[in-house]
């Protein structure tokens, strides 16, 4: 039985409280959300919090697609869109401040719905002449594809505009934006990663994996949107299987803890992120990043787990279509000596 804290647009409303001791024995308090497109956000950075949560809360929300939910049939068009990338949030924790981390655990992720949008746009995508690299031709047209979902067989299909060709894509739900407040009092755009997670399209951003964020303000302010059914490595055209979720999470602050860029944690390994432009940069921030991390927590030195990764390391390229591109280095932990206590 939860202790459970609902929170609707008409303010917050708390369930019959139990006694304290046996609240303590109800194991994490439940803090429940509805986001609409009249409460997203569009930035990072500090704002009016949704609801406040203490450090072991689960949260129980949902999120819009990376269009608002409005591209739903053939027709519609990008110019319905308000704006990229809305953001659920911010949820302000209570006891996180700067040099803390915030560990996010994705507990499940749930498709809302049986379709599925992939779209490109001009000024958008890796072989698009954009504002970063303009080009004397032409931008792409824009158009949209509707993918089938089947939770059930945990597929899409993906339906050629030009031909008859369909083919069936597994499923891996990820969260594409998860972030807190940047750094410096700052607020950025929806569609930008950086050293406050933002929109990384990391599929480690799922279930299973831990999330670590640097925390740089008061509360961290945590928000997260842009659900995707799938997407391809380094999500060339724009985008990924853009759906709208289910989202089930828990948050715990690490005090005293700091730590300059995301990382992510699951059974079998450790990861860290880079983002930033060239994509060689990205690549040295996360592979500096995951050096720190094995000599602070495994007790390797900085030469030693510069050698191990360079013989068993693995990368991935996320995306290269923001306007920083994300790199994940990763190492399995059979790979590693056995962690520092206490860390």
């Amino acid at each position: 039985m939860y202790r459970i804290l609902m929170l609707g647009l008409l303010g917050v409303t708390q369930a019959m409280a139990l006694p304290a001791a046996a609240s303590a024995q109800a194991g994490p308090r439940v803090i429940r959300y509805e986001a609409t497109i009249k409460n997203v956000k569009y930035v990072y950075g500090p704002a009016e919090p949704v609801a406040r949560v203490r450090s072991g809360d689960v949260i129980e929300t949902n999120t819009l697609d990376a269009f608002g939910d409005v591209i739903r049939k053939p027709g519609d068009t990008m110019s319905m869109v308000k704006g990229d990338n809305p953001l659920t949030g911010p949820f302000f924790v209570e006891g996180a401040e700067p040099g803390d981390t915030l560990a996010v655990k994705i507990e499940s992720l749930t498709v809302n719905g049986t379709r599925g949008v992939g779209a490109m746009a001009p000024g958008f995508g890796t072989l698009n002449p954009t504002n970063y690299t303009p080009m004397l031709v032409p931008d792409l047209p824009e158009r949209i594809w509707f993918y089938d979902i089947d939770s059930k067989s945990n597929m899409a299909t993906f339906k050629a505009t030009e031909s008859g060709f369909t083919v069936k894509i597994p499923m891996h739900p990820f969260l594409g934006c998860l972030g807190v407040a940047p750094p410096g009092g700052e607020s950025r755009m929806s569609i930008t990663p950086g050293e406050w997670g933002g929109n990384m399209d990391s599929p480690q951003a799922s279930v299973g994996h831990t999330v670590y964020l640097p925390v740089s303000m008061s509360g961290a302010m945590l928000y997260f949107g842009d659900g995707h059914a799938a997407q391809g490595e380094g999500e060339v055209g724009g985008t990924g299987i853009e759906v709208p979720m289910s989202v089930r999470l828990s948050v715990n602050v690490i005090k005293g803890k700091a730590i300059k860029w995301p990382r992510f944690e699951n059974d079998r390994s450790i990861m860290a992120l880079g983002a930033y432009r060239p994509v060689d940069d990205a690549l040295r921030i996360a592979f500096k990043e995951l050096i720190v991390w094995i000599k602070d927590d495994y007790g390797l030195s900085e030469l030693d787990a510069y050698e191990l990764l360079s013989k068993v390391a693995r990368i991935d390229l996320n995306e290269m279509v923001d306007p920083n591109y994300v790199v994940v280095a990763i190492i399995d932990k059979a790979m590693l000596p056995p962690k520092r206590p206490g860390r």
